[in-house]
């Protein structure tokens, strides 16, 4: 077994070609500045967009204000299709760099907001895939429905059949992670029998699915969905790593587009890096060079060519049982 402490070999890699431009195209971590009254950009991937990531990091926002001050007020997950004409703060800078959706999801911790993680899809008219936000409200039902979703080429149908799905928990992508309070990986949607939607998927060129939930102050549950073709992934490369036993060290138990990733082999000690600060805090993370990072994560990175990740806390009753890895 290695560790981050170790010199650890590279992970296996399965990633799109060089050129592939990734559905997703920006991602920011606003966190509560020190007397809570503002929040205030911790770090971010802006790759293409680098005038829109200047921006960003001259500014803050109170509660309400832009999308990241208004999933603080509403106190869930948010997701604007369109910015012109919205509440959103920086409309002309996200139109010059091709931006075109954002989706923003907050995290909290004894109900206090520590963070809210927002991302960026764009060139709608140059991209396959989808980012979908499902929902249960209790006291109306006990199903899972779409409460709004962004579609890129080619997904019509799939897009008229998803805001018609209810989903009982456990049932369909959504209707998993919501069951099992963790992240689900799909590999192949269009013959996945978990997948309820799957020849519309297929149809629209989408083939690997990523959800997980996102727990929230109220009764509501609130589930996240990303869905994506290949000539466009959401990401380049996408991994799970959860405790070991002894809660000392993080173990990969997943590798997007391989079925055996060789996980029990490849361990991180719990406080290493941008994935160990995410299980630590229960906050995103993001780092802009992951071949920086320690161990076989940094080994991997620079093997693949890859640029930037994102580590995402996946919370159980306030405790952290998973980070997912998306990595640019």
């Amino acid at each position: 077994m290695t560790s981050a402490t170790t010199t650890s070999p590279s992970l296996a890699v399965v990633v799109p070609a060089p050129a592939a431009r990734t559905f997703i195209r920006a991602v920011e971590v606003w966190t509560p500045s020190a007397d809570n009254t503002l929040l205030e950009l911790d770090n971010g991937l802006f790759g293409s967009a680098p005038h829109f990531g200047a921006l960003s990091r001259t500014m803050c926002f109170g509660r309400g204000e832009g999308l990241p001050g208004r999933v603080w007020e509403e106190g869930h997950p948010l997701l604007l299709k369109h910015f012109k004409g919205s509440y959103f703060r920086r409309i002309a800078a996200a139109e010059a760099a091709g931006l075109t959706c954002g989706i923003a999801v907050p995290w909290f911790r004894a109900g206090k907001l520590t963070a809210v993680l927002v991302i960026f899809c764009g060139d709608v008219l140059a991209h396959e895939g989808a980012i979908e936000l499902w929902r249960n409200d209790p006291r109306v039902t006990g199903d899972m429905t779409l409460a709004d979703g962004y579609y890129g080429t080619h997904a019509e149908a799939l897009e008229s059949l998803s805001r018609e799905t209810w989903l009982p928990r456990g049932a369909g992508l959504p209707g998993l992670a919501w069951q099992r309070g963790g992240a689900v990986f799909i590999d192949d949607l269009g013959t996945s029998s978990r997948f309820l939607r799957g020849e519309a998927a297929e149809a629209a060129g989408i083939q690997r699915g990523l959800a997980f939930p996102c727990p929230t102050p109220g009764d509501a549950s609130w589930v996240i969905s990303f869905l994506s073709a290949s000539e466009t992934p959401v990401a380049r490369r996408m991994e799970s790593w959860v405790p070991e036993d002894d809660g000392k060290r993080l173990r990969l138990a997943y590798v997007s587009g391989q079925a055996e990733p060789g996980a029990g082999e490849v361990l991180l000690e719990r406080a290493a890096g941008t994935i160990g600060r995410a299980f630590l805090t229960g906050v995103p993370a993001v780092s802009e060079k992951a071949g920086g990072e320690p161990g076989g994560v940094g080994n991997t990175a620079t093997a693949a060519g890859l640029g930037g990740l994102v580590a995402i806390p996946v919370l159980v009753d306030e405790v952290v049982a998973e980070v997912v890895v998306l990595y640019f």
